[in-house]
């Protein structure tokens, strides 16, 4: 089936992302973000994540499919995100592609939230193909991932604790910036110098792992300390070098991966890739090493409906028809696809 047209609807965490693709081309892509529910509690809570989703998804659907300019009886397949994820928030949008599909007679294709991921650079870039390392960072997910092809993934490393974007999210809750935390970081960095304090940079013997629990301990340490002593550094100066140490970490492993894979590309994926410092320390380093690198614009790198149809052509090309009797999983690893 030539450039087929894939509904694909993405709901694992907070945010109801529903996109019309064809082939490539990204005939619509809406979002219904639930950051202002979730951040007077500092984070998500999945309870209120599930019940948001069951009152947008109708409607983010029926808005796609009219900014699309297409029928919903046109639809070639139906993709959901199946895992991995919060479970009750996976379930809402699972069972309404499920549904849909159903009541098309249309081929329904349950996605992996990290292959979305994966797949999202070829959104953007035409010429983006395996073999390729790429990068994921979210808040629920670090890994480095080769790219053997299309379909075979070999997870070269991962997070032993806590995520990137949680890191940012926890970090940034203590400072007092606001969820979510990421682009508060990012925002209050721009103005900081991240030399003013030496963050550590863990696992530095292990080349491809991350571990992120260790830095919130120590940003935390050092305030309470310097609050004691009445020597706290200026905001933006603490925000650029909790920034700063994050994103070393990301940039170093990466390019391990890719020193020692002998690839010529690198792509990213995940929320954490919106991150100015990290796009410029990863473009800088690619030019360095005159590697060609991939990354989805900031609105393709957080969760969205784009991705999951990118990568339910994929598999929709291959026969992966997902059975009606699978149903969601919330611990589903890239490594087993």
């Amino acid at each position: 089936m030539s450039n087929p047209l894939i509904l694909g609807i993405e709901t694992s965490c907070d945010e109801t992302g529903v996109a019309v693709v064809r082939g490539h081309e990204v005939l619509a892509s809406v979002l219904s973000s639930q950051v202002d529910a979730h951040a007077r509690f500092g984070g998500v809570v999945p309870e209120v994540a599930a019940r948001a989703h069951v009152e947008a998804i109708r409607p983010m659907a029926h808005l796609a499919l009219r900014q699309a300019g297409v029928h919903s009886d046109q639809l070639d397949a139906v993709a959901a995100t199946r895992g991995p994820g919060l479970v009750g928030a996976l379930m809402v949008g699972y069972s309404f592609a499920k549904a849909l599909a159903w009541t098309l007679e249309t081929p329904f294709i349950g996605v992996d939230h990290m292959e979305g991921h994966l797949f999202a650079p070829r959104l953007e870039h035409n010429e983006f193909e395996p073999p390729a390392v790429v990068l994921l960072a979210s808040g629920g997910h670090s890994q480095i991932v080769h790219v053997r092809s299309w379909g075979t993934y070999e997870v070269l490393g991962s997070t032993i604790d806590d995520a990137a974007g949680e890191a940012f999210d926890k970090i940034a809750r203590f400072m007092g910036l606001g969820f979510p935390g990421g682009p508060a970081i990012d925002r209050a960095a721009s103005d900081g110098d991240p030399t003013i304090v030496k963050f550590p940079r863990a696992l530095r013997d292990r080349p491809y792992d991350f571990s992120f629990s260790g830095l919130k301990t120590s940003v935390v340490t050092f305030l309470e300390k310097a609050k004691a002593s009445n020597t706290v550094p200026p905001l933006p100066d603490v925000a650029a070098a909790v920034q700063e140490a994050i994103v070393d970490v990301l940039v170093d492993k990466t390019f391990n991966a890719v020193e020692a894979t002998g690839v010529d590309r690198v792509a990213g994926g995940g929320g954490v890739l919106a991150n100015r410092r990290l796009r410029a320390r990863l473009q800088d380093q690619a030019d360095r090493r005159g590697v060609a690198l991939h990354l989805p614009s900031p609105a393709l790198c957080t969760d969205n409906g784009a991705m999951i149809a990118a990568a339910g052509e994929f598999r929709l090309e291959r026969g992966d028809l997902t059975p009606w009797d699978i149903d969601v999983s919330s611990s589903l690893r890239l490594a087993d696809l």
